[in-house]
């Protein structure tokens, strides 16, 4: 009997439709499905770079001069956080839903909505309180793509730091709760001085 099924399944890819064989469709598809797959990524790297934030304009004048004020442009080390570094997740299914939430800035400079420093800032609110909580919902995942809390050398750190950090998981922290300016300025439009 199962082999009677598997002889009729065999037969229904081979057998032709009007124009194609079942199975030259699902070999078609799956070629196409592939080419789109990688096009789709192709344009999400792209995408991901720090010259094509710059390129907005928006970018460019407002959160860009914020981050070269801060540790996280120049630092001892010469590490340098881009900005799908903080505002991207890396694994594919999060990162393709945080670019289709990231288009609503995209919208919103194409209708001029944010097209001026007056009118980016009066936005600006909104814009940090969403990114905020988005990284509180994920627990600050794309600070520890960097940071990774368990390596810390506390005894390097100031007495506060190594208080906080010590207490961060028993409190139910993420990073994002006590860094919300470590990278852009508080709402008031000056930046945050770096905590220890």
């Amino acid at each position: 009997m199962a082999k009677g099924r598997l002889r009729g399944w065999w037969q229904a890819l081979r057998q032709p439709t009007q124009r194609y064989s079942v199975l030259a469709l699902l070999v078609g598809g799956m070629a196409i499905g592939l080419v789109g797959w990688a096009a789709l990524d192709y344009g999400m790297e792209a995408t991901s770079t720090e010259e094509f934030c710059l390129s907005c304009h928006e970018m460019r004048d407002n959160p860009w001069p914020q981050l070269q004020k801060t540790s996280h442009y120049s630092n001892a080390t010469g590490n340098h956080a881009t900005c799908a570094d903080c505002h991207q997740p890396k694994e594919f299914i999060p990162k393709v839903a945080r670019k289709i939430e990231a288009s609503r800035e995209v919208w919103w400079s194409l209708m001029g909505l944010i097209d001026t420093p007056e009118k980016y800032a009066a936005h600006a609110p909104a814009m940090k309180a969403r990114e905020i909580a988005r990284l509180r919902a994920n627990d600050s995942q794309e600070c520890r793509n960097c940071h990774v809390v368990e390596r810390m050398q506390l005894e390097l750190q100031s007495a506060k730091a190594q208080e906080y950090h010590r207490a961060m998981a028993s409190n139910g922290k993420t990073c994002i709760d006590c860094h919300t300016g470590i990278a852009h300025p508080d709402n008031s439009g000056q930046p945050v001085a770096r905590r220890e």
